[in-house]
């Protein structure tokens, strides 16, 4: 064997460090330094060090570790200065190291609720009376983000979107492209993209500098110390920052979303358009879909597969619950059987896994959390067997009845479906997004398990939007 080419893989988190701690001595002048691996989708470090003759600490944020959105890192770099330079509390960019290719910035102190919904469901979040006051100036920052001109960020490589099309999906339509990149798609890919654009909103004229992923943010009792994760910011309508925030909740308690939203639109001065924001709320979590679906088919270093199938059935189940809500559609309801599937030889088996894996000591490379990480993909596989007959059985007798086709196995059943859809008009948008519920809500069933809290993480419903406009307002 060569070994010149092949490295352990632990090898790499060393090579990692070592890399790293190199720029931040060469290039920033630091000492004595010490690196923190985080809990994120992307390598994250949180750094300690000496800097001119003082105790610092900065993050730094590196790639994801597969495709997951249409941006590479110099533009999250150019657009994260750009906001800094126009006010916007943000972490100030230090630098960048070529290898890995990873962001420096200033480490802005603050909390935040959990980023992930595995994480959510571990750790409930919280509105507490400094988070709310918190979030209210959140939206006065964001105001102020949204009429910042557009050209400003024009001139460090973002789009101007032009045409209403291009305004409402420009930023959906690079994630859609992805797809052909690395030839992942499917029958719910198929059906939204469609729907999405026969539907987007005309004379949506304004264009402002959106976060792409909003409602993170640290806080420090009741102030905003810093807006986070501009990873996927670009320009576009604003209410697409409103309808992400909207789709953020309740997996994070957001607190009182539509009076969050009025003291927005107080802050920028222009009546909030509902119907364009229950309608960006689609696009948003649609968008969102991709990035997990993608991280379900990757193989390389790191990631969460199981966040990734947490995602995928939470993110598209409620995309059909904000659809629903739009078409004016009373969804369905479902349980789990009651009597699980028996599965005695793949539980012993899955069983030796989890606790073998759950053994392996911790050390700098394998820090508990990514070894718990490794150990909840059998834990999910051993699950899911219990009920995986109810749910592919159901998932190929529904398309079969849609589709009026007879069907033998879930790939065939894709298959059809996906086909239907390509020549299905809006009368069928109902019936496909019954389908597309009662399929995503039984991967959700099985994510919480039997006798699930009512208030699960994975069973959380989307909040209606439309009626919960001011009285005022005379679309109503």
């Amino acid at each position: 064997m060569n070994t010149s080419s092949t490295k352990a893989p632990l090898d790499a988190h060393a090579d990692d460090v070592s890399q790293l701690t190199h720029y931040l001595e060469d290039k920033l002048g630091c000492s004595q330094i010490v690196l923190h691996k985080e809990r994120r989708w992307r390598p994250v470090w949180r750094a300690a060090m000496m800097r001119n003759g003082k105790h610092t600490e900065m993050l730094l944020k590196g790639n994801r570790t597969w495709l997951t959105h249409p941006y590479p890192l110099e533009y999250e770099m150019l657009m994260q200065r750009t906001l800094h330079e126009n006010g916007i509390p943000i972490p100030a960019v230090l630098g960048m190291c070529p290898g890995p290719k990873t962001i420096v910035m200033e480490w802005v102190r603050g909390g935040r609720d959990p980023g992930l919904i595995a994480e959510a469901i571990e750790n409930r979040s919280v509105m507490t009376d400094d988070r709310w006051q918190a979030s209210l100036r959140y939206m006065e920052i964001l105001a102020d983000m949204h009429r910042i001109p557009p050209e400003k960020f024009v001139a460090v490589g973002a789009k101007l979107p032009t045409g209403d099309e291009e305004i409402a999906l420009g930023n959906f339509e690079r994630f859609h492209a992805m797809t052909g990149q690395i030839n992942i798609t499917d029958p719910f890919i198929e059906f939204f993209s469609r729907w999405l654009r026969r539907n987007y909103p005309n004379g949506r004229n304004s264009i402002s500098f959106l976060t792409g992923d909003c409602g993170q943010f640290l806080s420090d009792g009741p102030e905003v110390t810093c807006i986070l994760d501009v990873e996927i910011g670009h320009l576009g309508d604003p209410m697409r920052d409103l309808a992400c925030f909207r789709g953020r909740h309740p997996i994070e308690n957001m607190g009182d979303v539509p009076a969050l939203f009025l003291h927005y639109e107080k802050a920028i001065g222009v009546p909030l358009d509902y119907d364009a924001l229950a309608f960006q709320t689609v696009a948003f979590l649609y968008e969102a879909y991709y990035g997990p679906l993608f991280g379900m088919h990757d193989t390389g270093r790191g990631g969460d597969w199981v966040e990734s199938v947490f995602q995928v059935s939470v993110i598209a189940r409620r995309a059909m619950e904000a659809l629903a809500e739009i078409i004016g559609l009373e969804l369905d309801v479902l349980i789990l059987p009651e009597q699980p599937e028996a599965t005695p030889y793949e539980d012993l088996a899955l069983g030796k896994l989890i606790a073998d894996l759950e053994r392996l000591p911790e050390s700098d490379s394998l820090q508990g959390w990514q070894r718990n990480i490794l150990a909840s993909v059998p834990h999910y596989l051993r699950n899911r067997g219990h009920y995986r007959q109810w749910c592919e059985q159901a998932d190929i007798a529904e398309t079969a009845t849609l589709t009026g086709k007879q069907i033998n196995n879930l790939t065939e059943a894709d298959r059809n479906l996906t086909d239907f859809i390509k020549t299905a008009g809006p009368e069928q948008d109902a019936a496909l997004t019954r389908l597309f519920h009662r399929r995503f809500l039984r991967h959700c069933l099985i994510i919480a398990g039997p006798d699930p809290s009512p208030d699960h993480i994975a069973l959380a419903v989307m909040e209606p939007i439309l009626n919960r406009r001011p009285a005022q307002d005379s679309t109503v």
